[in-house]
């Protein structure tokens, strides 16, 4: 990439922005109406044609039917995960989808897909920038809540291919934004990046050196924004004219889109003022009038605002720091103009936030100076590194339905990493890759990404396969899994594609949980572990009984086996895992004398030209012991 026109797009909730790296400055790109803000709002016209941004916010007052906002929201989520949604905002999802589907939503007498609806937003970006520059504009970079899974990731890309845009990488917003603060401080030290938008929270820690942009911990809600006090105070709102005017505007969708429009304006003045009005125009030749002052605004809007705090606590507690170790704190977003959100975040921080760069523009800026880094710099970004990570650990369901994390959350990216496992039933000709998003000790409690099959294994004695499970997370923050039989060379791959059963509060749930459950869901894990151990060496023993050096016992050792043997399988049907580990060891150690004896049987048929593997130790040599339970090793 030497030098080719690269953009930098902030995809938002309520505004989009495109940018570029004029000279050594970040510059937006104005609209065809002068505007650097393009509004998130798509349309039809009369003419059944698309229209964006300010002309589309016109149809959405007048004919809300035919327009949509906030698609941000949909993107890559199903319908099971928007029926809190759908009794906020008029998103006319078609009646024939089902669960597990991409959603497709009713604009006018279409049916689009959030991806589709989001690839219109970015072709009039696209058109922005092609009538700015006089020339094609094919790549971008495209700005993600840094909160925002696999399947939402998948989506914007989508987008972008649609729009007819080659994504060269996606950038977690307050990663982007810091891009643009540190190019316009540079200085060092640990940033704070409050991102508070119309639809998404997030919360970054970046600790900024010479030029390398490194993120020390992410958090965040994928369900927490601006759109949220909006709802709140146009629910108030309708009950009041419910109950005074006697009057139900909710079946109208002109009336309400007219009332939600003077909410937002009332709250965008009260950043400013101490009081403001509004005042609307309803149905039947009625009006609503109201006075807010700021004070009341924010006793309504706190509920809200004070949901971002303990994603901030828990990203200070990922980077190991305490508030008074942050040299800045940036804010990001248009709600972070709220006066009690500037107020929040000086209490939680302890120290002035800054408010220099346009919070509406700075993550468009920031996304223009990674294009540019990207398309080959010049001397301004040409020390400038970006280090992002991945919000939330990865890793698969191991025996037991316990998780293997591969790799930890926070980790920075690209990331890769290798486990080793192996096969607990004789004879496994095929392995279950079940890849899992999460922070809890068990599969059942974490999200289900992917599943695949390892196939073609020849049949082996359990234990002996040895299976690589490798992840690779690329710079977009997107998994690959590959799996490989190292003996037989048997492999298989996946790229995690789009799931769409995630719930709204189930990514940010994730940590928390991890934290609440921590000690029960631990000990849940040691209890499975200790029963795969007793799974494992009561196997064994039944083999034993079989082979000829049985008979080769005393009568007292057989008795002894069989009474540690009737220990172990009553301690395994309870829940102390310290009294399963304790049979399994005394168990274990009451058969020392018949595993030696089967070793020797072993080796002496091997001496005599026989396969290790058919005789009646059937482990091969390198157990010590022929019930011990296999080996994990980690790399």
């Amino acid at each position: 990439m030497n030098n080719e026109l690269i953009v930098g797009i902030d995809l938002g909730t309520t505004n989009s922005l495109v940018a570029y790296m004029q000279g050594e400055t970040p510059v937006i790109i104005p609209g065809e109406d002068g505007s650097n803000l393009v509004p998130s709002v798509v349309a039809l016209d009369n003419h059944g044609q698309f229209v964006v941004g300010n002309p589309a916010r016109k149809i959405l007052i007048e004919h809300p039917e035919r327009a949509i906002y906030s698609v941000k929201r949909l993107m890559g989520r199903g319908i099971e995960d928007i029926q809190d949604e759908l009794k906020l905002f008029p998103f006319r999802i078609a009646q024939d989808v089902e669960w597990g589907e991409v959603l497709r939503i009713k604009l006018g007498e279409r049916e689009l897909t959030p991806p589709e609806i989001s690839a219109i937003i970015l072709r009039q970006l696209k058109k922005n920038a092609e009538r700015f520059f006089a020339a094609p504009v094919s790549k971008a970079v495209i700005t993600v809540p840094a909160y925002f899974n696999d399947a939402q990731r998948q989506a914007t890309k989508d987008a972008g291919r649609i729009a007819g845009l080659d994504v060269v990488r996606l950038v977690n917003e307050p990663t982007a934004a810091s891009l643009a603060y540190g190019l316009d401080k540079k200085k060092d030290g640990i940033v704070a990046v409050y991102d508070l938008g119309g639809g998404t929270f997030d919360i970054s820690i970046l600790k900024l050196h010479e030029g390398i942009f490194e993120v020390m911990a992410t958090n965040g809600d994928t369900h927490l924004g601006g759109d949220d006090i909006d709802n709140r105070l146009l629910a108030i709102a309708m009950d009041d004219i419910a109950n005074d005017l006697k009057l139900d505007i909710r079946r109208s969708g002109e009336a309400v889109q007219a009332l939600r429009k003077a909410i937002i304006e009332t709250k965008i003045a009260l950043s400013a003022k101490t009081e403001a009005n509004i005042d609307v125009e309803l149905p039947q030749g009625k009006r609503y009038q109201r006075t807010i002052t700021r004070e009341r605004f924010e006793q309504l809007a706190e509920p809200i605002i004070q949901r971002t705090v303990q994603p901030c606590k828990q990203a200070l507690a990922d980077a190991k720091l305490q508030p008074d170790q942050i040299d800045e704190v940036v804010l990001v977003g248009g709600s972070t103009r709220i006066p009690r959100v500037h107020t929040l975040v000086k209490e939680l921080f302890q120290r002035e936030p800054h408010t220099e760069l346009n919070p509406d523009e700075v993550v468009a800026l920031g996304a223009a100076v990674q294009a540019h880094i990207l398309s080959g710099g010049s001397a301004v970004t040409q020390d400038m590194l970006l280090l992002d990570v991945t919000p939330l650990s990865l890793g698969i369901e191991a025996l037991g339905g316990v998780v293997a994390k591969i790799i930890q959350r926070n980790s920075t990216i690209p990331a890769s990493a290798t486990e080793h496992f192996t096969t607990g039933v004789e004879g496994q000709t095929s392995v279950a890759i079940h890849v899992v998003q999460g922070e809890r000790e068990l599969a059942s409690d974490c999200r289900s990404l992917a599943r695949f099959d390892l196939k073609g294994i020849p049949p082996m004695p359990a234990g002996l396969p040895r299976i690589e499970v490798k992840f690779l997370i690329d710079a977009n923050g997107i998994l690959h899994v590959s799996a490989r039989e190292q003996r037989s060379g048997k492999e298989a791959e996946i790229e995690v594609k789009p799931t769409y059963g995630l719930t709204d509060d189930q990514v940010e749930k994730m940590i928390l949980d991890s934290f609440d459950y921590a000690e029960e869901d631990f000990q849940r894990r040691q209890v499975i572990e200790a029963r795969n151990e007793a799974e494992i060496i009561l196997t064994a023993l039944e083999k034993g009984r079989r082979a000829p050096v049985w008979q080769r016992l005393s009568e007292d050792e057989k008795t002894q086996i069989a009474q540690r043997e009737a220990e172990l399988n009553g301690a395994r049907k309870g829940n102390d895992y310290k009294q399963i580990r304790g049979a399994v060891d005394a168990l274990n150690q009451a058969t020392m004398n018949l595993a030696e004896l089967m070793m020797d049987s072993a080796v002496s048929s091997a001496l005599k030209g026989k396969n290790m593997d058919k005789t009646e130790m059937e482990g091969g040599p390198t157990q010590s012991h022929p019930i011990a339970p296999a080996e994990i090793t980690n790399d």
